[in-house]
Protein backbone atom coordinates (compact mmCIF):
# COMPACT_ATOMS: atom_id res chain seq x y z
CA UNK A 1 0.00 0.00 0.00
CA UNK A 2 1.16 3.37 -0.75
CA UNK A 3 0.18 6.99 -1.81
CA UNK A 4 0.68 9.51 -4.50
CA UNK A 5 -0.06 13.03 -5.31
CA UNK A 6 -1.73 12.84 -9.11
CA UNK A 7 -0.48 15.00 -11.60
CA UNK A 8 -4.18 16.38 -12.38
CA UNK A 9 -6.26 19.21 -11.12
CA UNK A 10 -10.02 18.72 -10.25
CA UNK A 11 -12.70 20.94 -8.42
CA UNK A 12 -13.40 20.19 -4.74
CA UNK A 13 -16.57 20.90 -3.08
CA UNK A 14 -15.97 24.75 -3.09
CA UNK A 15 -15.41 24.45 -6.89
CA UNK A 16 -11.94 25.17 -6.26
CA UNK A 17 -8.55 23.50 -7.97
CA UNK A 18 -7.01 20.64 -6.20
CA UNK A 19 -4.39 18.46 -6.44
CA UNK A 20 -6.07 14.69 -5.03
CA UNK A 21 -4.40 11.92 -3.21
CA UNK A 22 -4.05 8.22 -4.58
CA UNK A 23 -4.04 5.52 -2.39
CA UNK A 24 -3.02 1.84 -4.04
CA UNK A 25 -3.37 -1.20 -2.94
CA UNK A 26 -1.59 -4.06 -5.15
CA UNK A 27 -1.30 -7.56 -4.86
CA UNK A 28 2.42 -8.58 -4.89
CA UNK A 29 2.15 -11.95 -6.56
CA UNK A 30 -0.32 -11.15 -9.68
CA UNK A 31 0.23 -7.83 -9.72
CA UNK A 32 -3.39 -7.00 -9.80
CA UNK A 33 -4.67 -3.62 -8.04
CA UNK A 34 -6.83 -4.61 -5.22
CA UNK A 35 -8.30 -1.69 -3.58
CA UNK A 36 -8.12 2.15 -4.07
CA UNK A 37 -8.86 5.25 -2.78
CA UNK A 38 -9.05 8.87 -3.67
CA UNK A 39 -9.07 12.31 -1.52
CA UNK A 40 -8.65 16.00 -1.84
CA UNK A 41 -6.31 16.10 1.85
CA UNK A 42 -3.00 14.31 2.47
CA UNK A 43 -3.46 10.81 3.07
CA UNK A 44 -4.82 9.62 6.95
CA UNK A 45 -5.30 6.52 8.55
CA UNK A 46 -8.90 6.76 7.87
CA UNK A 47 -8.27 7.04 4.47
CA UNK A 48 -6.11 4.17 4.46
CA UNK A 49 -8.73 2.24 6.40
CA UNK A 50 -10.86 3.13 3.37
CA UNK A 51 -8.45 1.70 0.66
CA UNK A 52 -8.05 -1.13 2.82
CA UNK A 53 -11.94 -1.94 3.29
CA UNK A 54 -12.26 -2.03 -0.37
CA UNK A 55 -9.44 -4.99 -0.53
CA UNK A 56 -10.97 -7.04 1.36
CA UNK A 57 -14.90 -6.39 0.95
CA UNK A 58 -16.12 -7.98 -2.33
CA UNK A 59 -16.35 -5.38 -5.31
CA UNK A 60 -19.89 -4.01 -6.35
CA UNK A 61 -18.51 -4.21 -10.20
CA UNK A 62 -18.54 -8.06 -10.71
CA UNK A 63 -16.11 -8.09 -13.37
CA UNK A 64 -13.26 -6.81 -10.40
CA UNK A 65 -13.11 -10.16 -9.11
CA UNK A 66 -10.01 -9.51 -6.85
CA UNK A 67 -10.67 -9.71 -2.85
CA UNK A 68 -9.91 -11.10 0.61
CA UNK A 69 -7.79 -10.69 3.49
CA UNK A 70 -3.81 -10.77 2.55
CA UNK A 71 -1.33 -12.85 4.99
CA UNK A 72 0.83 -9.70 4.96
CA UNK A 73 0.24 -5.67 4.27
CA UNK A 74 3.88 -4.18 3.14
CA UNK A 75 4.19 -0.33 3.50
CA UNK A 76 6.46 2.45 4.41
CA UNK A 77 7.03 4.28 7.62
CA UNK A 78 4.11 7.05 6.74
CA UNK A 79 2.20 8.55 9.64
CA UNK A 80 -1.22 7.18 8.79
CA UNK A 81 0.52 3.05 8.47
CA UNK A 82 2.29 3.10 11.98
CA UNK A 83 -0.81 4.70 13.09
CA UNK A 84 -2.32 2.62 16.22
CA UNK A 85 -5.61 2.64 14.32
CA UNK A 86 -4.01 0.36 11.31
CA UNK A 87 -2.16 -1.63 13.82
CA UNK A 88 -5.10 -2.28 15.82
CA UNK A 89 -6.89 -3.44 12.42
CA UNK A 90 -4.25 -5.92 10.88
CA UNK A 91 -4.13 -7.51 14.50
CA UNK A 92 -7.75 -7.86 14.85
CA UNK A 93 -7.78 -9.24 10.97
CA UNK A 94 -4.60 -11.29 11.66
CA UNK A 95 -2.46 -9.57 9.27
CA UNK A 96 1.09 -9.44 9.24
CA UNK A 97 1.84 -5.62 8.97
CA UNK A 98 5.91 -5.20 7.16
CA UNK A 99 7.22 -1.63 6.77
CA UNK A 100 9.52 -1.08 4.78
CA UNK A 101 13.26 0.10 5.92
CA UNK A 102 14.26 3.41 5.98
CA UNK A 103 16.24 4.36 2.86
CA UNK A 104 15.75 0.08 1.58
CA UNK A 105 12.41 0.43 -0.24
CA UNK A 106 12.66 -3.05 -1.58
CA UNK A 107 9.44 -3.78 -3.67
CA UNK A 108 8.28 -0.36 -3.59
CA UNK A 109 9.00 -0.13 -7.59
CA UNK A 110 6.11 -2.76 -8.52
CA UNK A 111 3.88 -0.15 -7.19
CA UNK A 112 5.60 3.03 -8.58
CA UNK A 113 5.57 1.22 -11.95
CA UNK A 114 1.55 1.32 -11.45
CA UNK A 115 1.63 5.64 -10.69
CA UNK A 116 4.10 5.40 -13.76
CA UNK A 117 1.41 3.69 -16.07
CA UNK A 118 -1.46 5.90 -14.74
CA UNK A 119 0.81 9.26 -15.18
CA UNK A 120 1.31 8.44 -18.52
CA UNK A 121 -1.67 6.50 -20.04
CA UNK A 122 -4.73 8.00 -18.25
CA UNK A 123 -3.96 11.47 -16.82
CA UNK A 124 -2.69 13.12 -19.91
CA UNK A 125 -6.29 12.67 -21.75
CA UNK A 126 -8.38 14.27 -18.42
CA UNK A 127 -8.74 18.17 -18.05
CA UNK A 128 -6.45 19.33 -15.48
CA UNK A 129 -3.48 17.51 -16.01
CA UNK A 130 -0.45 18.65 -15.11
CA UNK A 131 3.02 17.79 -17.39
CA UNK A 132 6.00 16.80 -15.70
CA UNK A 133 8.19 20.39 -15.32
CA UNK A 134 5.66 22.81 -15.31
CA UNK A 135 5.31 23.75 -12.15
CA UNK A 136 2.30 22.57 -10.92
CA UNK A 137 0.22 24.61 -13.81
CA UNK A 138 -2.42 22.60 -15.82
CA UNK A 139 -2.31 22.64 -19.48
CA UNK A 140 -6.27 23.17 -19.53
CA UNK A 141 -8.60 23.90 -16.86
CA UNK A 142 -9.74 21.53 -14.51
CA UNK A 143 -13.53 20.61 -14.90
CA UNK A 144 -14.38 17.03 -13.04
CA UNK A 145 -15.04 16.27 -10.01
CA UNK A 146 -13.39 13.88 -7.25
CA UNK A 147 -16.41 11.38 -8.00
CA UNK A 148 -15.94 11.38 -11.30
CA UNK A 149 -12.19 10.72 -11.16
CA UNK A 150 -12.81 7.87 -9.10
CA UNK A 151 -15.15 6.67 -11.74
CA UNK A 152 -11.92 7.28 -14.44
CA UNK A 153 -9.80 5.36 -12.33
CA UNK A 154 -12.28 2.28 -11.48
CA UNK A 155 -12.55 1.84 -15.20
CA UNK A 156 -8.64 1.68 -16.00
CA UNK A 157 -7.85 -0.93 -13.27
CA UNK A 158 -10.63 -2.94 -13.91
CA UNK A 159 -11.25 -2.64 -17.29
CA UNK A 160 -7.34 -2.01 -18.64
CA UNK A 161 -5.31 -2.61 -16.58
CA UNK A 162 -5.80 -5.80 -14.26
CA UNK A 163 -6.87 -7.49 -18.20
CA UNK A 164 -3.80 -6.71 -19.84
CA UNK A 165 -0.55 -8.70 -19.69
CA UNK A 166 1.88 -7.02 -17.30
CA UNK A 167 5.95 -6.85 -18.66
CA UNK A 168 7.15 -8.64 -15.45
CA UNK A 169 4.63 -11.63 -14.79
CA UNK A 170 3.91 -11.84 -18.78
CA UNK A 171 0.13 -12.97 -17.70
CA UNK A 172 -2.99 -10.72 -16.79
CA UNK A 173 -3.44 -9.83 -13.42
CA UNK A 174 -6.75 -10.88 -13.30
CA UNK A 175 -5.43 -14.13 -14.90
CA UNK A 176 -3.25 -14.88 -12.72
CA UNK A 177 -5.15 -14.27 -9.82
CA UNK A 178 -7.66 -16.36 -10.51
CA UNK A 179 -4.96 -19.34 -11.57
CA UNK A 180 -4.24 -22.46 -9.05
CA UNK A 181 -8.12 -22.67 -7.57
CA UNK A 182 -6.56 -20.32 -5.27
CA UNK A 183 -9.40 -19.40 -2.33
CA UNK A 184 -9.03 -15.98 -0.87
CA UNK A 185 -8.98 -15.76 3.07
CA UNK A 186 -12.33 -13.71 4.10
CA UNK A 187 -13.28 -12.60 7.50
CA UNK A 188 -15.78 -14.34 9.18
CA UNK A 189 -18.03 -11.97 10.05
CA UNK A 190 -18.01 -8.80 7.21
CA UNK A 191 -20.20 -6.55 9.86
CA UNK A 192 -16.30 -7.25 11.89
CA UNK A 193 -14.89 -5.44 8.86
CA UNK A 194 -17.30 -2.90 8.38
CA UNK A 195 -16.86 -1.89 12.24
CA UNK A 196 -13.33 -1.85 11.66
CA UNK A 197 -12.75 0.40 8.78
CA UNK A 198 -15.56 2.20 7.98
CA UNK A 199 -15.79 5.68 9.10
CA UNK A 200 -17.54 6.33 11.84
CA UNK A 201 -20.65 8.92 11.91
CA UNK A 202 -22.40 10.64 14.80
CA UNK A 203 -24.92 9.13 16.79
CA UNK A 204 -28.36 9.05 15.61
CA UNK A 205 -31.78 8.52 17.02
CA UNK A 206 -34.41 6.44 14.76
CA UNK A 207 -36.86 8.08 13.80
CA UNK A 208 -40.22 6.67 12.13
CA UNK A 209 -39.29 7.15 8.91
CA UNK A 210 -35.45 5.73 9.30
CA UNK A 211 -32.12 7.44 9.45
CA UNK A 212 -31.76 10.92 8.86
CA UNK A 213 -27.79 11.17 7.74
CA UNK A 214 -25.89 13.65 5.48
CA UNK A 215 -29.29 15.25 4.58
CA UNK A 216 -30.85 12.12 3.59
CA UNK A 217 -33.29 9.29 4.37
CA UNK A 218 -31.90 5.96 5.17
CA UNK A 219 -35.01 2.94 5.62
CA UNK A 220 -34.80 -0.73 6.91
CA UNK A 221 -37.53 -3.39 7.56
CA UNK A 222 -34.96 -3.70 10.71
CA UNK A 223 -35.19 -0.57 11.82
CA UNK A 224 -38.54 -0.70 13.02
CA UNK A 225 -38.01 -2.37 15.96
CA UNK A 226 -35.43 0.53 17.11
CA UNK A 227 -37.59 3.96 16.61
CA UNK A 228 -36.53 6.11 19.20
CA UNK A 229 -33.46 4.15 20.10
CA UNK A 230 -29.59 5.59 19.69
CA UNK A 231 -27.56 4.00 16.95
CA UNK A 232 -24.78 4.77 15.16
CA UNK A 233 -23.83 4.71 11.42
CA UNK A 234 -20.58 3.90 9.84
CA UNK A 235 -20.35 4.49 5.54
CA UNK A 236 -18.06 4.67 3.50
CA UNK A 237 -17.95 8.15 1.64
CA UNK A 238 -17.28 7.04 -1.91
CA UNK A 239 -20.99 5.22 -2.00
CA UNK A 240 -23.66 7.00 0.19
CA UNK A 241 -25.88 4.67 -1.19
CA UNK A 242 -26.04 2.51 1.90
CA UNK A 243 -25.14 2.94 5.56
CA UNK A 244 -24.22 0.34 8.13
CA UNK A 245 -26.21 0.76 11.45
CA UNK A 246 -24.90 -0.46 14.46
CA UNK A 247 -26.60 -0.33 17.93
CA UNK A 248 -24.17 -0.96 21.15
CA UNK A 249 -21.77 -1.81 19.39
CA UNK A 250 -23.41 -4.37 17.44
CA UNK A 251 -24.08 -4.76 13.48
CA UNK A 252 -28.15 -4.60 12.88
CA UNK A 253 -28.81 -3.78 9.22
CA UNK A 254 -27.53 -2.10 5.95
CA UNK A 255 -29.83 0.87 5.66
CA UNK A 256 -30.13 2.53 2.21
CA UNK A 257 -31.17 5.65 0.85
CA UNK A 258 -33.83 5.18 -2.22
CA UNK A 259 -33.15 7.88 -4.25
CA UNK A 260 -29.32 6.77 -4.26
CA UNK A 261 -28.91 3.01 -4.67
CA UNK A 262 -30.14 0.24 -7.25
CA UNK A 263 -32.26 -1.37 -3.93
CA UNK A 264 -35.27 -0.43 -2.99
CA UNK A 265 -37.49 -1.29 0.17
CA UNK A 266 -41.16 -0.31 -0.56
CA UNK A 267 -43.72 1.07 2.00
CA UNK A 268 -45.53 -2.20 1.97
CA UNK A 269 -42.40 -4.22 3.46
CA UNK A 270 -41.81 -1.11 5.94
CA UNK A 271 -45.41 -1.50 7.10
CA UNK A 272 -45.16 -5.27 7.20
CA UNK A 273 -42.25 -4.96 9.54
CA UNK A 274 -43.74 -2.53 11.85
CA UNK A 275 -46.71 -4.86 11.94
CA UNK A 276 -44.64 -7.90 12.97
CA UNK A 277 -42.68 -5.40 15.57
CA UNK A 278 -46.69 -4.46 16.53
CA UNK A 279 -48.15 -7.99 17.24
CA UNK A 280 -45.81 -9.69 19.65
CA UNK A 281 -45.71 -5.86 22.17
CA UNK A 282 -49.75 -6.30 21.99
CA UNK A 283 -49.61 -9.56 22.89
CA UNK A 284 -47.25 -8.89 25.55
CA UNK A 285 -49.95 -6.01 26.62
CA UNK A 286 -53.05 -8.29 26.45
CA UNK A 287 -51.08 -10.73 28.39
CA UNK A 288 -50.16 -8.33 31.47
CA UNK A 289 -53.64 -6.52 31.30
CA UNK A 290 -55.25 -10.38 32.06
CA UNK A 291 -52.94 -11.17 34.58
CA UNK A 292 -53.77 -7.73 36.38
CA UNK A 293 -57.22 -8.69 36.05
CA UNK A 294 -57.45 -11.75 37.56
CA UNK A 295 -55.22 -10.36 40.98
CA UNK A 296 -57.72 -9.53 43.83
CA UNK A 297 -58.32 -5.56 43.90
CA UNK A 298 -56.52 -3.92 46.33
CA UNK A 299 -58.50 -1.08 48.80
CA UNK A 300 -56.12 -0.54 51.54
CA UNK A 301 -55.48 2.91 50.34
CA UNK A 302 -58.68 4.01 49.11
CA UNK A 303 -60.87 6.76 51.60
CA UNK A 304 -64.40 5.93 50.08
CA UNK A 305 -64.14 2.02 51.42
CA UNK A 306 -64.47 2.78 55.41
CA UNK A 307 -63.34 -0.53 57.52
CA UNK A 308 -66.26 -2.29 59.28
CA UNK A 309 -66.13 -1.60 63.22
CA UNK A 310 -65.31 -4.44 65.55
CA UNK A 311 -69.06 -3.96 66.98
CA UNK A 312 -72.66 -2.85 65.06
CA UNK A 313 -73.26 0.21 64.79
CA UNK A 314 -76.25 1.78 66.72
CA UNK A 315 -79.32 1.69 64.44
CA UNK A 316 -80.07 5.00 66.09
CA UNK A 317 -76.90 6.89 65.86
CA UNK A 318 -77.02 9.34 63.41
CA UNK A 319 -74.77 8.91 60.28
CA UNK A 320 -71.59 10.97 60.41
CA UNK A 321 -72.03 14.26 58.01
CA UNK A 322 -69.76 14.23 55.17
CA UNK A 323 -68.49 17.75 54.10
CA UNK A 324 -68.21 17.99 50.33
CA UNK A 325 -64.80 20.07 51.06
CA UNK A 326 -61.91 18.67 52.60
CA UNK A 327 -59.63 20.02 54.32
CA UNK A 328 -55.88 19.04 55.17
CA UNK A 329 -53.65 20.22 58.38
CA UNK A 330 -50.95 21.97 56.86
CA UNK A 331 -54.26 23.84 54.31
Amino acid sequence: MDHTLLDVMILDDRQQPVRPWLTIVLDDYSRAITGYALGVSAPTAEHSALAFHQVVARKRNPKWVVSGLPDILYSDHGSDFTSTRIEQVCLDLHVRLIHSRVGVPQGRGKIERFYRTITTELLPHLPGFIPHGTGGAPVSAPTMTLHQLDDVIERFIVDEYNERPHSATGEAPHARWRSDSFIPRMPAHPEDLDSLLLTAATTRRVQRDGIRFASTRYISPVLAAYVGEDITVRYDPRDLGEVRVFHDNTFLCRAIAPERSSETVSFTDLQTARNTQRRPLKQQLRELAAHAGSLPEDTRHRPEILRAPESAPDSTTPAPTRHGLRTYAND
